[in-house]
């Protein structure tokens, strides 16, 4: 299983949210470029990069971000946060991003997210499926779309999506542990690749996690925290 580090920028500046909320937000550090630094020394690959005010403004707005850590390391990054349009997409794999996550556009404009897989392949874009009360949500975890994150998933696999990153809201930033329960039922889908975000607070999480059989795992908030440290990541890496 694939361990993914998460960055998440806000005012170019790394934070972290609670549940998604905006009001929560805490500052860790201001350069997002030594973090992701620190990040490599320690042999972790790869980085889960969100512009989140990219997605609550509905536009790419840290796209410089990316593009310092993808000139200055070697990370493998997914980039996330303010796709609404092919040439952002373009934009965001000209900065060097290796893979994008489609989150709202993937509810808003079904036909254009489709395109975008049959241009780009199954390994450039993830599905972007989070959740509250397993219902997706939209526009910076602010909406509630009304589909069921198993139907939206399963619609999306049926389509030739390979990947799908997969927050439980009411977890994320809690480290209380992940939705495993709902993970299992996510991995019901034939050929998915499920990549779990969420309330990861130790390595027994991550373990159990690979146990059930997901592709990969986002750690953020305990790594910020102190309750995990890159060494543990590193180690299992």
């Amino acid at each position: 299983m694939r361990i993914i580090v998460a960055l998440d920028i806000m005012g170019g500046k790394c934070v972290r949210l609670s549940k998604g909320d905006f009001s929560t937000k805490k500052v860790y550090s201001s350069d997002p470029l030594e973090v992701a630094r620190q990040v490599e020394d320690h042999g972790i690959e790869y980085i889960h990069l969100v512009d989140l005010d990219g997605a609550r403004n509905k536009r790419i707005t840290n796209l410089g971000i990316l593009e310092k850590i993808a000139t200055e390391t070697s990370l493998k990054i997914d980039f996330g946060g303010g796709i609404r349009s092919s040439h952002d997409l373009q934009n965001a794999f000209n900065s060097g991003a290796i893979q994008v996550t489609c989150g709202s556009i993937s509810v808003t404009d079904r036909p254009l997210v489709l395109e975008w897989l049959r241009e780009w392949g199954e390994d450039k874009i993830i599905l972007g499926a989070d959740s509250a009360n397993r219902n997706i949500t939209t526009e910076g975890w602010t909406e509630n779309s009304g589909s069921d994150i198993i139907d939206f998933i399963t619609w999306y696999r049926e389509r030739g999506f390979k990947y799908a990153i997969c927050t439980d809201i009411d977890k994320d930033g809690m480290l209380q542990g992940p939705s495993t329960d709902l993970y299992r039922e996510i991995l019901g889908i034939p050929g998915l690749n499920l990549i779990a975000s969420g309330g990861i607070s130790s390595v027994g999480d991550l373990e159990t996690l690979s146990a059930i059989g997901c592709e990969g795992a986002i750690v953020g908030k305990a790594l910020y925290e102190g309750i995990l440290d890159l060494k543990d990541i590193a180690r299992l890496c």
